[in-house]
């Protein structure tokens, strides 16, 4: 499953940035998209202990399935909820009876797991050439690299303190970074009483196990745009982070895993995890660790903190949500610029591609959403278009690469 040889000791110093890099996801993860899944289950009438199930399942099962893989394959593998799922399931849950919603959770694992078995999608990815694949990284990374300077119009002294914090310390210590604007950031925010920790009182969550139902018409309304939305806005650009940063890891396990851990969560209320996109990027790149035969511990790190988040429920998913939207966008932005930097230079290096990338930049950033289906899909689909065009061919496949990488940065 491994393309990467890490060395047989781990020191002390080679912990503290893919740690810091690991809670940055989660944080990121919780603080900016956590409150969909609060809003679909509002939609859906569910009682607080059906919720509290919900957040449970989602967290323990990307915490587990996050550091397994990044065990087994020593690679940061991150897993996440399915964000565009959760969006719509705000609408779907309003009309559809939560028992036949698990229903639908169930069948939509179950073919991703099939899907994973058949080694179909790893085919898949391997058919879009780099240029392509950093083009549409790059776009969908823009979004954020804005909201961190857009905060400004917000909360110009947070914002500003962070951009002048993260300059400052790019200037002297550079790879203390990111680790320099979380503490900095943190102590801002307590120091002027924007975090609010004083009912902060930790509650061990309890599963509840909801017994499915299903009916033709979840299948449609739910399953199949369940899987679809996951499989298009959460997988393909996920693996494309992987690739973009130079891990081989086989999509097949990744697919195969996050299916078998949704589908055993669901009962619970979890309605989909798979491999993380916006997050992943902040522990794939160079500021997660120097050597990227480190930056695996960043994908333990984050699934021992998510499973740290289920234990206890809503509790600490709400402190997450308490951070300021202003700290979360320019931290979420400040950590990927490196990340949107090396996409923006690979998708522009090679001048055979070069105009493909760009398109698919520009179709990615624009955040095309046609039939339900999200960007990230539009995005590549007229890359590799722009590509066919201007090339009179399609990208051919190309083998999976069978040569050992010992740590050669990406």
């Amino acid at each position: 499953m491994s393309s990467t040889v890490p060395s047989s000791s781990i020191r002390l110093s080679d912990l503290v940035h893919p740690v810091v890099a690991g809670l940055i996801s989660v944080i990121v993860n919780y603080g900016g998209t956590f409150i969909l899944v609060f809003q679909a289950a509002r939609a859906a009438g569910l009682e607080p202990a059906l919720t509290a199930s919900w957040v449970w399942s989602v967290s323990i099962g990307v915490g587990t399935t996050g550091l397994v893989l990044s065990v087994l394959s020593r690679e940061p593998v991150i897993t996440a909820w399915s964000t565009p799922a959760a969006a719509f399931l705000v609408t779907a849950l309003a009309t559809t009876p939560y028992a036949e919603a698990v229903g639908a959770y169930l069948v939509s694992a179950a073919a991703f797991v099939a899907l994973g078995l058949s080694g179909c999608f790893e085919r898949v990815i391997r058919l879009i050439p780099p240029g392509v694949a950093s083009g549409l990284l790059a776009g969908i990374l823009l979004q954020f690299g804005i909201g961190a300077f857009g905060g400004m119009s917000v909360d110009p002294a947070l914002a500003g303190m962070l951009i002048a914090a993260y300059v400052t310390f790019k200037r002297f210590t550079a790879r203390y970074a990111v680790v320099g604007i979380l503490t900095l950031g943190l102590a801002y925010l307590l120091i002027r009483g924007q975090v609010d920790l004083s009912g902060l009182a930790l509650k061990l969550a309890a599963p509840v196990f909801t017994m499915p139902a299903f009916s033709f018409n979840s299948l449609l309304s739910v399953a199949l745009p369940l899987f679809l939305i996951t499989l298009t806005g959460q997988y393909m650009p996920g693996m494309l982070v992987l690739r973009n940063d130079g891990f081989k890891t086989s999509a097949n396990p990744i697919v195969a895993v996050t299916g078998l851990g949704s589908l055993l969560m669901a009962p619970f209320g979890s309605h989909a995890f798979n491999i993380a996109a916006i997050t992943a990027a902040i522990c794939t790149g160079r500021e997660a660790h120097e050597d990227p035969s480190r930056r695996w511990i960043a994908g333990v790190a984050a699934g021992l903190f998510y499973i740290l988040v289920g234990v206890f429920g809503v509790t600490l998913a709400a402190v997450f949500m308490a951070f300021p939207p202003t700290f979360i966008t320019t931290l979420a932005g400040l950590a990927l610029l490196g990340t949107i930097g090396g996409s923006l230079a690979n998708a522009l290096a090679d001048a055979k591609t070069r105009e493909a990338a760009l398109i698919t930049f520009l179709a990615a950033a624009a955040n095309i959403t046609l039939f339900g289906v999200g960007g990230a899909f539009w995005g590549v689909l007229i890359g590799l278009a722009a590509y066919a065009g201007l090339n009179g061919r399609l990208p051919r496949f190309a083998p999976r690469p069978v040569t050992v990488r010992k740590g050669a940065d990406s």
